[in-house]
């Protein structure tokens, strides 16, 4: 059965972004889209603030400055700033409900002050061979703003004392989930041992990623620390911004060893 009109929103650091915190934007839509459970009109990244305070989370101007490199190349994944402008740090259930009464809120009444990270559907310059369908008001029940994540975060909330019970009920009752895990793993087994993301079931899209990618931004800070090549993992803008900005340690730029025997 077919959920609508969705947006998948990503919230983490980011610090810095890798290949497959956006892949895993493609490898939900191609899901969804393909077993016609509803229409992704948008993506948003949204990078937590830095009051999060987590180890080598670097200035937020630094992060957003790398998502827009890495998703220069996208017609249809944005970042949105709103977090990182907040006084603190923010939960994630009020981000997902903030962003997902903007979009609603500017079907209705059309805003010239959009937000930039607006789907484009929304402000009507897109390309999505879909009708302009999504009034709030009539027929229409408007746009949801669904949690995209990996397996790990979905365990996390099994985690005592992490995530509050009003968290859980906003997020998966009344947003969603689409979990992209790596194959073998078992999500399933998760929202079958949890009673809140059991009731809430039919909410979480359960995807399974065949094509298997571990680089984290982990690896990322670890390679660019010690001087050693990061091509290939993420954007070349990204590992070039890193580099000029000597973010994570990393040197200015990596000179060829030239051996003569």
């Amino acid at each position: 059965m077919s959920q609508g009109k969705i947006v998948l929103m990503a919230c983490g650091s980011f610090s810095p972004p890798t290949y497959m915190h956006l892949r895993m934007f493609e490898i939900a839509r191609d899901y969804i889209h393909s077993l016609g459970l509803g229409t992704i009109i948008g993506g948003i990244v949204s990078p937590v603030h830095d009051a999060y305070g987590k180890k080598d989370l670097v200035a937020a101007h630094h992060r957003i400055a790398m998502l827009k490199l890495a998703l220069r190349t996208s017609g249809w994944i944005k970042v949105s700033e709103w977090e990182t402008q907040q006084s603190g740090w923010t939960r994630t259930r009020v981000s997902l409900q903030y962003h997902q009464d903007t979009i609603n809120n500017n079907l209705a009444t059309m805003n010239s002050e959009a937000p930039s990270w607006l789907p484009d559907d929304i402000l009507n310059v897109n390309s999505i061979d879909e009708p302009d369908n999504l009034m709030v008001n009539g027929n229409q029940d408007g746009v949801t703003v669904k949690l995209l994540c990996g397996a790990d975060l979905l365990e996390s909330f099994a985690t005592p004392g992490l995530w509050s019970d009003e968290d859980l009920e906003t997020i998966v009752g009344r947003h969603g989930l689409v979990v992209v895990s790596r194959a073998g793993s078992d999500p399933g087994r998760f929202i079958y041992e949890s009673d809140m993301l059991y009731k809430y079931r039919r909410n979480v899209t359960l995807v399974t990623n065949y094509v298997a990618n571990e680089v984290s931004s982990t690896v990322l800070r670890r390679l660019l620390r010690r001087h050693e090549s990061a091509k290939y993992l993420t954007d070349d803008g990204v590992v070039g911004y890193i580099r000029q900005h000597r973010l994570y340690g990393a040197a200015p730029h990596t000179e060829a060893v030239v051996r003569c025997s």
